[in-house]
């Protein structure tokens, strides 16, 4: 049961992400365009019931990925996102009544079986519950400004792939530091109750980096092609999860020959994620 309900949790809130993706995006794509970070696009969007939907789908995603964290490592957690993107094109599939070509099967397939190789020989262990100040600083310092680099980066190219490439990077970043900061509060609820959550700094500094990252994936959805923003946002998420993980919460992989693997498994999932990228996660 030690892995079991993180497992059934993520589960959860990555069909629920996916979901959310389609329907974000396809209300994404009925707004003009902007050349500069607008935050009133939420405000355009808001009167797109789509848009609510996937809105919802993110309140959904949020309580389950919530209770995963509660109850395994941040290491396990969050690459298991990797499968949001599958996910998103099964459903944008079914939405659009068309069906999957061999290839993009393929894909699929090839993403399912590396994240499966890639956790079963890493065996991710760990669930410390409190990361001191000191840890929490660097890491704040050094995730923030690599987001505000990105962000400026992205936004001061034109509409196109490096654009929602930059963005989607600087969502990953916000998504993963989420988790991180989500995970502390839940431990915080756990052992406190309700006035220590509330009371606590974690809270509010995840509702802050939660709704960078919406802010930030709507216009990165509304600023390129899917074959930029997604394999950055999808591998990014993973990969700055496991560093914060490591880093703060003092989880462990196994190394060693336990190596191989594991990069065979980042292979796999890589190759697939860029191949269903381009197949195109047609969302509108």
């Amino acid at each position: 049961m030690g892995v079991l309900l993180p497992v059934v949790f993520s589960l959860l809130a990555a069909f629920s992400n996916a979901l959310a993706t389609v329907l974000q995006r396809r209300a994404a794509l009925t707004v003009p365009q902007s050349d500069s970070f607008r935050p009133g696009l939420i405000l355009d969007l808001m009167r797109r019931p789509i848009w609510l939907g996937g809105i919802l789908a993110v309140i959904v995603a949020g309580v389950g990925q919530a209770a995963a964290l509660a109850t395994g490592p941040l290491t396990l957690v969050q690459p298991l996102f990797v499968l949001e993107l599958p996910l998103a094109l099964l459903i944008a599939s079914l939405i659009a009544r068309e069906r999957l070509p061999a290839g993009l099967w393929a894909a699929v397939g090839g993403v399912v079986a590396g994240l499966g190789l890639a956790l079963v020989a890493a065996s991710p262990g760990g669930n410390r519950t409190h990361v001191a100040l000191d840890r929490w600083v660097p890491a704040l310092v050094v995730s923030c400004t690599v987001v505000v680099a990105l962000a400026a980066a992205g936004l001061r190219r034109p509409p196109g792939r490096a654009r929602a490439g930059c963005l989607g990077a600087a969502t990953a970043i916000c998504y993963a530091l989420t988790a991180a900061l989500m995970k502390a509060s839940m431990h915080i609820l756990d052992d406190g109750g309700l006035d220590a959550f509330f009371t606590s700094w974690q809270t509010y500094a995840f509702a802050v980096t939660g709704i960078a990252a919406l802010l930030l994936l709507e216009h990165a959805m509304q600023g390129g092609p899917l074959v930029a923003s997604q394999p950055a946002l999808t591998l990014g998420d993973a990969t700055v999860s496991l560093a914060l993980g490591i880093v703060l919460y003092e989880e462990h992989v196994r190394a060693g020959w336990w190596l191989l693997p594991q990069l065979a498994g980042v292979a796999l999932i890589v190759l697939g994620v860029f191949a269903l990228a381009r197949g195109g996660v047609r969302t509108a």
